[in-house]
């Protein structure tokens, strides 16, 4: 208790005491209740001189200003008194008005106008605002003119130990790595305090940890924080929380404080090596499991996390390291065991396997901790299954001779069931590889027969497929390729490799080549062809032509002689036997044809057959074309002329040739039969052209355009025929394109053994009893209208 009282103490008067020891000499402190005064020279002297010499010797201003001070968080029932302003010329007759202004004056700081005692009226922080610059004047107290130049003062507030120190960037994250020496720098912290560091220590600062011990120490002045504890385990704690005590005043009692939290986290080494779950794993798996397939997984754990946990697994020993393989999975730190090859139950029925699990990534740091690996034993149990059948070869090739005879075997296929309880197998082809059906099998024995004959030169190659089935289980099947190859037999006879037709020119010398030749083999020998020319028996003393075999294969045709000539013989037809190197080797008799023609004097082929018979009659080549040139021409002038001569003959109304005609029958006997059919033609009443309304003239060519009118529709039941007669004239007389002429059929035979007789009106104008159509009316209603137009008095006849 005594120590708290004197710290208050030493608070509360220390601020004081380093103020009156900063003022200077001319400052001097009043009284009680009085504060200090600033003047120019001492009290004596301005005593000696009247207030008149002071104004008239006045030679420069009379104010010596200072710094003045006011302690800040001061409160009190009375304002508190800063200082007090004097001037040399105040005789103090109260004639004279002191005016503050500038920072705070009138709000924070007030003058006593009379006495020059300012006082602060406001409650002062220092960390809101230091210092204040003001201005003093003096004027007079009547007047208010200015004695003085105004003259500036600064007061300092002066800092009392009023903030605690603060964590601004708190709460802190620090990691470090597990395993760590003792001593390892974590981090550091850092507080700040708002008091005045060059004033006291109110802002020195001393750190301390509240909690966090001992696992972490810190420095109290650099608040560096480091390890306090050698090789703490992050496996047994992974997190620290680590609360830190800035105080002020230099650490001292009465100072004030304020704290923060750390969390600091161990991060992973690799410090533990991986270790199995359990040393012996059991895994089963069917004979005829896919290949690649996963078997099962084993995994090591480790206590470790990220790359420092990862493990590579390896088989290192065992029966199946063959059949086997294991892979790491990195996202579930496992290894996966996988079928390699082919499982077989009879062959083996288990497997054993050592497996082996290493870390990746190794810290040489704690390699005296041991090997960074674990190993474990895998038994694998293979399981029977019912597999397919296994043919003898996964593939076959057979060979066969083309003129091989029907249902010869051509080869066998073998296969069977490889379980324990073997099955009879059946054999059979896939005729989707043999369309044509060439090839048979037995299905007990596998073996293949020919069906169809065979052609080597047709195809060389027959691909067929063979499907074995277990005849227990149908669907157990397997498929095996057989390629069968056609041997080629001497069968085809050699021939011209081509059309050949040779020339022979009449000018041409003694054993000049007329044509070479080449023959070709459908067959293919195994040494290559090589081929026999000769000429006919009967033709080998042949007085035009011999031949020579060449080197190449091939054959040549020479001249005996010259002086050939077209007009005694034309064509030479030359027989040539050509014989392969077969056993038994083939031939055949090919032809050679011979044209004689007329050459240039280099041997250039110029004219052959027809020419030869054009030419005695002293006319040549060029003369032919000429004439026949001329011919042509008269004959297309010939045909211009034609062409112009019709052109002239057609009619101005363009129409076809052909009419299109329509026929009225009329049947004399109606109950009986046809007693007699005569046919009309009129034709004449429409024109096919005029369908549509549109007759053009060649002659004229219209100045209107007229549309023409669509083709007449039938005219319903019930319309006025007199009123579509007139619509129709109407068009008829404004169409601008008809013909300028009408034109009036006239029918003088209309027929005979009528019972209504003739209808019409312009055969007799003499007969009365023609002209009375009152009969009409008893047809019925359908020609009662027709009797009312032509039934008329006689007064109408007269009209």
């Amino acid at each position: 208790m005594p120590e708290r009282l004197a710290e208050m103490f030493l608070d509360l008067w220390t601020p004081l005491i380093i103020l009156w020891i900063t003022l200077p000499p001319c400052i001097y402190m009043a009284p009680m209740n009085q504060s200090p005064v600033l003047m120019s020279g001492s009290p004596l002297e301005l005593n000696r001189l009247s207030e008149e010499q002071r104004i008239l010797n006045r030679s420069k201003r009379g104010w010596v200003w200072n710094q003045m001070f006011v302690l800040e968080e001061f409160s009190g029932p009375e304002p508190i008194l800063v200082g007090r302003l004097h001037t040399d010329l105040d005789p103090g007759s109260k004639k004279i008005k002191y005016i503050l202004s500038g920072d705070g004056a009138g709000t924070i700081f007030q003058i006593n106008d009379i006495t020059g005692d300012i006082h602060a009226i406001k409650r002062l922080d220092r960390e809101e605002k230091a210092e204040y610059t003001l201005t003093a004047q003096a004027v007079d107290w009547e007047t208010n003119k200015p004695l003085e130049p105004p003259s500036e003062f600064i007061i300092k507030v002066q800092d009392i130990n009023d903030n605690a120190p603060e964590f601004l960037n708190g709460p802190y994250h620090a990691t470090v790595p597990e395993m760590s020496i003792l001593g390892t720098s974590v981090t550091n912290v850092t507080a700040t305090d708002a008091d005045d560091p060059v004033y006291g220590n109110s802002a020195k600062l001393v750190y301390s940890i509240l909690e966090g011990q001992p696992y972490f120490s810190i420095e109290p002045e650099t608040a560096i924080i480091k390890t306090a504890l050698p090789n703490m385990d992050r496996e047994a704690k992974e997190e620290y929380l680590v609360v830190i005590q800035a105080k002020d005043m230099g650490g001292h009692s009465g100072g004030l404080s304020g704290t923060t939290t750390l969390t600091v986290t161990l991060t992973d080494v690799n410090d533990n090596p991986p270790k199995f779950a359990q040393s012996l794993y059991h895994f089963s798996v069917p004979e005829d499991m896919v290949l690649g397939t996963a078997i099962g997984r084993v995994k090591a754990n480790d206590q470790d996390i990220g790359e420092n946990a990862q493990s590579s697994y390896d088989i290192i020993d065992g029966d199946g390291t063959a059949l086997f393989e294991i892979t790491s999975d990195a996202q579930a730190q496992d290894g996966i065991i996988r079928l390699r090859k082919p499982l077989d139950f009879e062959t083996k029925k288990s497997y054993t396997l050592k497996v082996e699990a290493a870390n990746v990534h190794i810290d040489p740091r704690f390699s005296s901790r041991g090997p960074f690996k674990d190993t474990a034993t895998v038994k694998i149990v293979v399981e029977d299954a019912d597999e397919p059948p296994v043919f003898s070869s996964p593939t076959y090739l057979l060979e066969v001779h083309e003129n091989a005879a029907l249902n010869s075997v051509i080869g066998q296929v073998t296969a069977r069931d490889p379980d324990v309880t073997s099955s009879p197998i059946r054999f059979s082809i896939d005729r989707h590889t043999d369309l044509e059906r060439q090839f048979n099998i037995n299905a007990d024995d596998g073996k293949i027969t020919l069906a169809t004959p065979l052609d080597r030169e047709l195809s060389v190659w027959h691909n067929i497929t063979i499907i074995a089935t277990e005849i227990r289980n149908h669907s157990q099947i397997s498929r095996v390729p057989v390629a069968i190859k056609v041997l080629d037999v001497n069968d085809n006879a050699p021939e011209f490799a081509s059309e050949y037709e040779a020339f022979l020119c009449e000018n041409g010398k003694p054993g000049q080549v007329i044509q070479t030749v080449s023959a070709m083999d459908k067959d293919d020998p195994k040494n290559g062809h090589y081929f026999l020319y000769s000429l006919l028996p009967e033709m080998v003393n042949n007085p035009n032509f011999t031949i020579k075999k060449n080197e190449d294969n091939s054959l040549s045709i020479l001249a005996k002689h010259n002086g050939f000539n077209r007009q005694k013989q034309e064509v030479y037809l030359l027989p040539i036997i050509i014989s392969d190197s077969g056993n038994p080797p083939l031939s055949s008799t090919s032809t050679l044809t011979i044209r004689v023609c007329g050459c240039s004097s280099d041997g250039v082929v110029q004219s052959c057959n027809v020419e030869a018979y054009v030419l005695p009659i002293g006319l040549s080549m060029g003369a032919l074309i000429a004439i026949l040139a001329c011919i042509i021409l008269l004959l297309v002038i010939v045909v211009l002329f034609v062409t112009l001569r019709r052109h002239k003959n057609e009619p101005l109304i363009i129409k076809d040739d052909e009419d299109v005609r329509e026929n009225i029958i009329r049947y004399d006997d109606e109950g009986g039969g046809e007693e007699d059919t005569e046919a009309f033609d009129i034709a004449t009443l429409q024109n096919p052209d005029g369908i549509n309304g549109f007759l053009p003239r060649k002659d004229i060519k219209p100045d209107l355009q007229f549309m023409p009118r669509q083709g007449l529709a039938p005219v319903p039941n019930g319309v006025d025929v007199d009123e579509f007669i007139n619509v129709r004239l109407h068009e008829a007389d404004n169409d601008p394109t008809a013909p300028p002429y009408d034109s009036i059929q006239i029918y003088g035979y209309e027929g005979r053994g009528s019972v209504a007789g003739s209808l019409s009106s312009l055969e007799s104008t003499t007969s009365d009893s023609d002209q009375n159509f009152d009969y009409l009316s008893d047809w019925g209603p359908r020609f009662k209208r027709l009797g009312e137009l032509y039934s008329v008095g006689e007064s109408d006849k007269e009209t």
